[in-house]
């Protein structure tokens, strides 16, 4: 015989709409799955996505890196630009994300759709400023960015045409991220797997089969990048979502927008210190070794992010689970997910850098086949390695501030890796060591950033309550 609470249970959940039941069953897959199996399901999207996004950039850097050392440095530069619009998009992303999150579990699904709604129109808009921004000020700007008179006419031919789609790159970062934090990266997967399988094709066409040179390049990025947004923002239009973006939804009232940067703002402050660390790294290397420094460090800069999407996916995969488990009040998931994404993110991050640093040599000169170049980069990407085994620490307290809306704490250990430690030493060591000063000032930041972040996991941890909420 069927219990008398099993059978008011199926009558409750049959007579509700779609969209209730499907709310539910989200609710009940974000707060009682198995922990481990969770985070790495929503890991292996975000992972994928990663993988393809980087396996891209390094694809353009060996692309352009054909053109020469001038065009190779082109590339860092706009990457310096495009760390911008990915400042901004992944500020509002990880904001409305993680009070949206939240809100679900909750279970106020109404508020989580003003928060995408709102976080969505704010990041768009921003990116139409950055344009007509980027467009009024683009000489300067390309100096600003790192860039040397050699390296200028590459970098102008490559920004040109991603500018004109500034607003559809900084609202697709914010897209992708509420998608995680509602548990459903594969939606985001899709998206950025199309942008940037069509990305690698398009830089073959354009670069070489259109005989664009570098333009091809920034041309490819811009088509991706529309096809990228156009993708994401349908999951959230074909109703594929919790959260829905509408016009009705969008609210400035109640300081909604101001919470959302407020969470978000950690990121701002990280990809933002991080692009200005681009820029004056650009600077620096130039400064002692011309064109050959800047292309050196640029293609360090791809292949470490590379060696760190992995572990960055894990930890994206983390976010959604601690944020929407916070907000249910599930304490004790949040601290066993905490533990098994540091654990499990170190240990992959230890595979790939010793492999990284067997090969250095090799794996900068597929990118440029330039002596000076390989040289300064072998040494560079190797102080890297060493350092990203501190990064997962780092990197996961980070995100379990950010998604439990610890605004401050999030934002204090953001600033310490991205410039407070970073920015000063870029300065010092240069002037006492030359170029080997600017290649071992990033990785001596990371590793002065763990003492704080272990500190402040503790403490977290040593406030948060260690029982479980019980269901409403």
């Amino acid at each position: 015989m069927i219990p008398l609470n099993e059978l008011c249970n199926y009558y409750i959940i049959s007579s509700m709409s779609e969209s209730n039941r499907e709310a539910i069953a989200q609710y009940n897959y974000m707060t009682k799955s198995p922990v481990r199996k969770l985070i790495i399901s929503l890991a292996i999207p975000t992972v994928l996505s990663m993988m393809v996004t980087t396996i891209y950039n390094l694809v353009d850097t060996a692309f352009v890196g054909t053109l020469g050392t001038s065009a190779s440095g082109a590339v860092g530069v706009v990457f310096g630009f495009m760390s911008i619009m990915q400042a901004f998009g992944f500020m509002f992303g990880q904001g409305a994300g993680s009070l949206l999150s939240r809100k679900l579990g909750e279970k106020d699904s109404a508020a989580a759709s003003r928060v995408a709604s709102t976080g969505f129109a704010a990041s768009f808009s921003v990116g139409i400023l950055i344009a007509v921004l980027g467009f009024l000020f683009e000489d300067r700007l390309i100096m600003m960015l790192g860039s040397t008179e050699t390296i200028a006419p590459y970098a102008k031919a490559y920004l040109n045409n991603i500018m004109f789609v500034a607003p559809f790159c900084s609202s697709s970062f914010t897209l992708n991220n509420m998608l995680r934090y509602e548990g459903r990266a594969k939606f985001g997967m899709i998206g950025l797997l199309a942008g940037g399988i069509l990305n690698i094709g398009g830089d073959a066409l354009f670069i070489f089969g259109m005989d664009m040179g570098i333009a091809g390049a920034g041309l490819s990025t811009a088509i991706s990048q529309v096809i990228s947004f156009t993708i994401l923002l349908y999951m959230f239009l074909s109703k594929k979502t919790q959260s829905r973006l509408a016009f009705s939804n969008i609210t400035l009232s109640g300081g909604l927008l101001f919470e959302i940067i407020g969470i978000g703002f950690p990121s701002l402050i990280r990809q933002g210190l991080g692009s200005l660390a681009t820029i004056l790294v650009n600077f620096k290397a130039a400064e002692y070794a011309g064109d050959a420094g800047v292309s050196a460090m640029t293609i360090v800069t791809r292949v470490s992010f590379f060696l760190f999407a992995i572990a960055l996916g894990i930890g994206q995969g983390f976010q959604p689970v601690c944020a929407f488990n916070y907000g249910a009040g599930k304490y004790r998931r949040q601290r066993e997910a905490y533990r098994f994404t540091l654990f499990l993110s170190t240990i992959v991050l230890a595979a790939l850098t010793v492999f990284a640093m067997i090969f250095s040599g090799g794996l900068i000169k597929i990118f440029r086949d330039d002596p000076t170049v390989i040289e300064i980069g072998t040494r560079a990407l190797r102080l890297q390695c060493v350092a990203q085994l501190f990064l997962p620490i780092v990197m996961t307290t980070e995100m379990l501030m950010q998604s439990s809306g610890k605004k401050i704490p999030a934002t204090v250990l953001s600033s310490l890796r991205g410039g407070i430690i970073f920015i000063p030493l870029l300065f010092i060591l240069p002037y006492f060591r030359g170029l080997a000063g600017v290649q071992e000032s990033q990785p001596l930041s990371y590793i002065l950033s763990v003492p704080p972040a272990l500190w402040l996991a503790n403490r977290f941890f040593a406030t948060t309550p260690k029982e479980d909420m019980s269901d409403s």
